[in-house]
């Protein structure tokens, strides 16, 4: 056998030329890149914080300013008894203030709103109300005798005092359900607030723990 053609027949053990190149990164710099990513995070974490907790403040301080103006009392132990609201007396007889006691507030309104047209709402008011002004204008417009029109008219000014009350009760129930809603959102924010500044403590720690392998892996010449 031809000595070439053996050695043609042997694999090559010369690297290929088109062997993609293995990067390699050094331990000292993938710390120096964990230690800036953790100060970043602990910045953001912080200023989130505070702004979690100026949100917190300022949702309390306004819920409970705009709530106090209003001076609006619970009724005594003894009228929520004798209405039936014993679900109530927690607040007996206090000045409303407070998120959790608007929306107190606001369910012993709806109580009242329930007995004033038998569970009907201002909107389901708006039908029967123009019935019965369309039927007193159509008896006057027919010459009706008085005592009838005045009959259709005392209906149509009972369903309208009836629309007027619903109206500034859910009006009013509506705003206290607002209040109460902020005031949550104000709690939400303060939570959020303390998970930001414990998440900051822990990532700080991690930083120093880093930089304090850093300086112990540290070795002369360049990266």
């Amino acid at each position: 056998m031809d000595t070439n053609e053996v050695e043609q027949d042997q694999p090559s053990t010369t690297p290929r030329e088109d062997a993609g190149a293995v990067i390699a990164l050094k331990r000292r710099t993938i710390d120096t890149l964990l230690i800036g990513i953790g100060v970043v995070a602990t910045v953001v974490l912080v200023i989130a914080g505070a702004l979690l907790t100026w949100g917190n403040r300022f949702s309390s301080n306004y819920v409970s300013d705009e709530l106090s103006s209003q001076n609006i009392t619970f009724p005594s132990a003894e009228g929520l008894t004798a209405e039936g609201r014993t679900d109530l007396l927690s607040h007996a007889g206090n000045r409303l203030d407070t998120g959790k006691e608007a929306q107190a507030y606001a369910s012993y309104i709806n109580g009242h709103l329930a007995k004033v047209a038998g569970g009907a709402t201002f909107a389901d008011l708006g039908g029967p109300e123009r019935a019965a002004k369309a039927a007193t204008k159509a008896a006057v417009d027919a010459a009706a005798p008085q005592a009838d029109i005045d009959a259709l008219q005392a209906e149509a000014d009972a369903i309208s005092d009836q629309r007027n009350t619903l109206f500034k009760g859910e009006t009013l129930r509506g705003l206290l359900l607002s209040a109460y809603a902020w005031s949550t959102v104000g709690q939400i924010a303060g939570w959020a607030a303390l998970g930001a500044f414990l998440a900051a403590a822990v990532m700080a720690i991690l930083v120093v723990l880093g930089l304090v392998h850093h300086r112990r892996t540290a070795v002369p010449g360049p990266y």
